[in-house]
């Protein structure tokens, strides 16, 4: 039987089989520090630190190139000279390609099923989940694997891979060297439109399936139903909530787009919408704060929302348990519904003491209702105890009870 007629129970010829388990090796050997090293061994000294220093490649932030003077006591100008000529070096080194050629492939295949795109970011995150063995590594190291790979990819291979900088629609990318945007950019247009007009955050499942009902996406079905091999799950965990990788694994082409576009943004609880938007940015702390109990679904202690907004770390600003009070007692669209406890006033939740709303609850009723019916309702908006609402009963001066129901004293 022919190689590539044979065919496992999924599908796969077995020469599908040998290119998938090719690409997973060539996956599993990659590490940006190590190419940049041995291709560094060409370089002298000077170059070697001039080029570490720039591009952050000791895995710390890039340094001015004023500030490598001072270090070198050189001009800038001169240092921008080394840069370049070391730069140079490393293009011109005539076996570049046995450095770096396993890189580009994996590159390669990564924007291929990508649609041809990445946001910057995404591409790096992706990246050194390979480069630096996944995101076990520490915070120090991830930074030294994106800081070189940044470096290799921006510099060494431009040939193959192109920036996207001062773009309309997306934010600072990389793309295949000849990639056309026209549909991409169309996409990322009429998705904006899209989620203007539907004013409400999308969940990623959600948000995918609208953008497969867009005229755009039809007219260019076939760019973005790609085929894929490389599992990407480990860079969409998060420890505030539950991505569909399986779905995002199989949906790259359009995810890519979501996280290149300039205008839509996921919040810090995996709901998509305009990056403008507060739920999406929150700006002041009481942006913040709705933010939580929105997440939430139920009511919360102050301190327990104060803490909430310093796990997360939405701008790295902290936030005490002080101010969360006072903004909850200044907004209205919060509710005291227990000692320290605040909800959102949208959620049907009143303000005003355990009387006043069984009054409010007994005046909407029109006519009386039993202890337990009251009870049941004032729990919906209140977290009391059941004998705090017994008690407000038996104030003569505001109920009577007629039989089994109570009703307002006119």
């Amino acid at each position: 039987m022919a190689l590539e007629q044979s065919s496992n129970q999924d599908g796969k010829s077995i020469l599908d089989q040998i290119i998938d388990n090719n690409q997973t090796e060539q996956v599993a050997r990659l590490d940006a520090v190590e190419i940049t090293e041995a291709l560094f061994a060409y370089l002298n000294e000077r170059e070697q630190d001039v080029l570490r220093r720039r591009f952050g490649l000791q895995g710390t932030e890039k340094e001015t190139l004023e500030n490598i003077g001072s270090a070198h006591k050189l001009t800038r100008e001169r240092i921008r000279q080394i840069e370049t000529t070391g730069v140079k070096k490393l293009r011109q080194l005539q076996d570049i390609e046995t450095h770096i050629s396993r890189l580009r492939r994996v590159i390669n295949q990564l924007m291929e099923e990508h649609g041809g795109i990445m946001e910057k970011q995404y591409l790096l995150d992706n990246l050194v989940n390979f480069s630096a063995g996944g995101f076990s590594a520490k915070n120090e190291e991830i930074l030294k694997h994106k800081n070189h790979l940044e470096f290799l990819i921006s510099r060494l291979l431009h040939d193959h891979f192109e920036e996207v900088n001062n773009s309309k629609h997306f934010r600072e990318a990389f793309k295949l060297k000849f990639q056309i945007l026209d549909h991409l950019e169309e996409l990322a247009t009429e998705l904006v439109a899209k989620i203007k007009e539907a004013k409400q955050l999308f969940k990623t499942e959600e948000i995918i399936e609208e953008i497969k009902q867009l005229a755009s996406y039809k007219a260019n079905q076939s760019k973005f139903d790609l085929h894929y091999n490389l599992d990407i799950s480990n860079i969409l965990k998060s420890d505030h909530f539950l991505e569909k990788s399986d779905l995002v694994n199989q949906n790259k082409a359009i995810y890519a787009v979501l996280r290149a576009s300039k205008h839509v943004q996921q919040n810090k609880f995996g709901n998509w919408g305009l990056a403008d938007w507060r739920e999406v940015k929150p700006k002041t702390i009481n942006d913040k704060i709705y933010l939580i109990l929105k997440n939430e679904g139920k009511p919360l202690h102050f301190v327990d929302i104060a803490d909430q907004i310093n796990k997360i770390s939405f701008d790295g600003k902290p936030a005490n348990a002080a101010t969360v009070h006072n903004e909850l007692i200044l907004d209205d669209k919060y509710v005291l519904v227990g000692r320290g406890l605040y909800s959102l006033k949208e959620w049907g939740y009143k303000r005003g003491t355990v009387a006043d709303v069984i009054k409010e609850i007994l005046s909407q009723s029109g006519q009386g209702l039993t202890r337990d019916q009251i009870i049941d309702r004032v729990l919906a908006q209140r977290v009391v105890k059941k004998a705090t609402i017994i008690l407000a009963l038996m104030d003569k001066n505001i109920f009577r009870r007629e039989g089994e129901k109570y009703f307002v004293n006119s």
